[in-house]
């Protein structure tokens, strides 16, 4: 019998993530710091209105953009918070999670050979999605010397004559890496000067910490019509279930992606619409208190992890760690297998997100404090036995 399978997506590897997150569910005992959601139930206000859109039945399709409230809501929302302008009409479109939204805009930009910068470590989906759109993924690789930020200098190492589209990842899924606005402008300069267009994944914008805000790169002088903007409601409003996402963008991008939404989708939930318009409406104080919640977990775990002696860069958004297991002397693949296998603690090695993430494991704070307490020290019992076994001090 012929072969039924396409040669391309054979030969993309499953996520790293979710191979961790299936071994757990079979586990007695085990606990998870591998996946990236909330634990949060979504707001009251917010599931109330999705009730009360399944009572009235309103189970039908909405337009394929979306629903018109919820682009209008979602234009506010990116006017208040990134001082963002986008015609809800024609410069708004709502998807499946903020994954669709990085697929369809990757199928929608790139012809076969156009080569995609994607700065790692990051999110397992942008290699994929750029293969599977026909581009050819270019990695930069950050470092934490300079706090997993993309630098100037990376950048222009990398860009070459097929370079067409750049992904900034900030704040970055697994490093909790983040851009501020004097780390974007060098960016966006190269950006004009070398005529390429931004995928900025700005899902994790809400949960950054300190006293500076998020920026986007899409607010910068010259950039709003170089930049697909993405975000959602998974990480902000506890909504990963809701699977709602969007894209805004210039309208020459958007109609593309909309027409792919299209023929593909049709439209994102609705039920889920009708809840994101109160999410957008009278969210902000539940943002807020997640976002608090979750700053004192991430100072909990940083703390932890230098108790354990493992260096870790201080991560100023999202809700993940970055720790090194360099000392060691186990790959990260290595480590996470044994810890699980001995401690019942599942974490990510830092290779699911690139090469360059050899040496680190993920470890989110997407937990309660109860948990984060047992696994770690879990955790710290297993580094102790490292380190005994290698005769570290």
């Amino acid at each position: 019998m012929r072969n039924p399978l396409s040669d391309t997506i054979v030969h993309i590897e499953p996520s790293g993530i979710r191979k961790f997150f299936d071994i757990v569910n079979e586990m007695k005992d085990a606990i998870s710091l591998g996946v990236g959601e909330p634990d949060f139930d979504t707001p009251w206000h917010v599931r109330e209105e999705g009730i009360y859109s399944l009572e009235k039945g309103r189970t039908f399709y909405t337009s394929n953009a979306g629903l018109k409230s919820l682009r209008e809501e979602i234009s506010r929302y990116l006017s208040r918070r990134c001082s963002l302008t986008y015609n809800p009409d024609t410069e708004l479109l709502v998807t499946v999670g903020g994954s669709e939204a990085i697929d369809i805009a990757l199928r929608a930009m790139l012809n076969p050979g156009d080569e995609v910068l994607i700065p790692q470590p990051c999110f397992v989906s942008y290699v994929p999605c750029t293969i599977l759109a026909g581009g050819t993924p270019v990695p930069i690789e950050l470092e934490e010397k300079d706090q997993f930020k993309l630098t100037p200098e990376k950048l222009l190492e990398k860009i070459t004559d097929k370079t067409k589209l750049l992904i900034m990842p900030f704040p970055n899924n697994p490093t909790g890496a983040v851009m501020r606005q004097e780390d974007l402008e060098p960016i966006a300069r190269i950006i004009e000067e070398k005529d390429l267009f931004v995928l900025s994944d700005e899902i994790y914008c809400e949960l950054t910490y300190g006293q500076a805000r998020h920026v986007s790169i899409a607010s910068l002088p010259g950039m709003r019509d170089r930049t697909v903007l993405i975000n959602g409601f998974s990480k902000a409003y506890a909504m990963t279930g809701w699977r709602l996402g969007y894209a805004a963008a210039p309208h020459m991008i958007l109609e593309q992606m909309t027409k792919i939404h299209q023929f593909a989708i049709m439209c994102a939930p609705t039920t889920s619409q009708y809840a994101a318009v109160s999410a957008m409406k009278n969210g902000d104080g539940d943002v807020e208190m997640m976002r608090e919640s979750y700053d004192q977990r991430r100072r909990f775990v940083l703390h932890a992890f230098q108790e354990m002696g493992l260096e870790c860069f201080e991560p100023n958004g999202a809700f993940y760690t970055f720790p090194s297991i360099r000392r060691l002397g186990m790959t990260s693949e290595e480590f996470a297998n044994s810890l699980l296998r001995e401690e019942k603690v599942a974490v990510v090695p830092g290779t699911a997100f690139g090469a360059c993430g050899e040496g680190y494991l993920r470890v989110s704070y997407a937990y309660s404090l109860k948990n984060l307490k047992e696994a770690l020290g879990r955790m710290a019992r297993f580094v102790k036995k490292l380190d005994e076994e290698n005769g570290n001090p």
